[in-house]
């Protein structure tokens, strides 16, 4: 196998050429071709990232440019997130990039992302993820350079492929577009009966979302738990008829 078409590098508002050159040639030394970009604060294809791309122009230019997380992820089964800081709040599993990897090259199309040079991955885009990627490294200094640690990610994608022969069993996981859309629609529901409230809707749905997500339900199974929501939603506007119903009066 010379490249992996299943997995996304996802880059979040990176700042520098140079990095951004880096990234386009350790991905094509390891087999990666699709890099997303999400509101380069650079330019992205510029002649200094293309000369640190080296011979890796083509995965440059055919980068994919938007200013939307959601968009770079609509069609990815599975997403991890990149972090170099401590998480423990949110409740999300987190993985080296040797755990990872298989995990990630188990599904059709899957996504790794990158956060900014400076500060990484805001909370709410950590939680779009199923799990989170934390390469270990020295207490001393632990801070990575961003093309070392997209280069780091893609050596362990593809000594994963180079030990299991390049064969893996692609489930049929719920692309992230179609996930999202269920969790909204939860969290409306369960902020009309009253589960959620306004002010704590967002921690609350954090954690439902990292209990759903290690599940890596299929899409007949959010289809499923999306006909129970919308048949709640029918009971909630019948209630009265319901209640009269099953408790006629005497």
């Amino acid at each position: 196998m010379d490249t992996l078409p299943s997995v996304r590098i996802v880059l979040v508002e990176p700042q520098g050429e140079i990095n951004v050159g880096s990234i386009a040639r350790v991905m094509k030394n390891m087999g990666l071709q699709q890099l997303w970009i999400v509101s380069p604060r650079c330019d992205p294809k510029g002649e200094l990232a293309r000369r640190w791309a080296v011979h890796a122009e083509d995965v440059l230019q055919q980068a994919r440019m938007t200013d939307s997380l959601a968009t770079a992820l609509a069609d990815c089964q599975r997403v991890f997130a990149t972090v170099g800081r401590d998480v423990a709040d949110l409740a999300l599993p987190l993985w080296t990039p040797r755990q990872a990897a298989p995990q990630l090259l188990a599904v059709p199309q899957s996504a790794l992302v990158f956060g900014r040079e400076d500060r990484g991955l805001t909370n709410a885009e950590l939680e779009c993820a199923h799990g989170l990627v934390q390469i270990p490294t020295a207490n001393a200094y632990p801070s990575l350079n961003l093309a070392q640690a997209v280069a780091v990610c893609c050596y362990e994608l593809w000594l994963t492929v180079c030990d299991s022969g390049g064969t893996f069993s692609q489930g049929s996981a719920v692309p992230f577009e179609q996930l999202q859309g269920f969790y909204d629609h939860l969290e409306q529901v369960l902020l009309q009966i009253g589960f959620l409230y306004p002010h704590t809707a967002a921690s609350r749905m954090a954690k439902v979302r990292s209990l759903l997500g290690r599940a890596y339900p299929t899409a007949a199974e959010v289809a499923l738990l999306r006909g129970i929501l919308r048949q709640v939603e029918w009971a909630i506007q019948h209630a009265a008829t319901i209640a009269s119903d099953t408790f006629p009066l005497q």
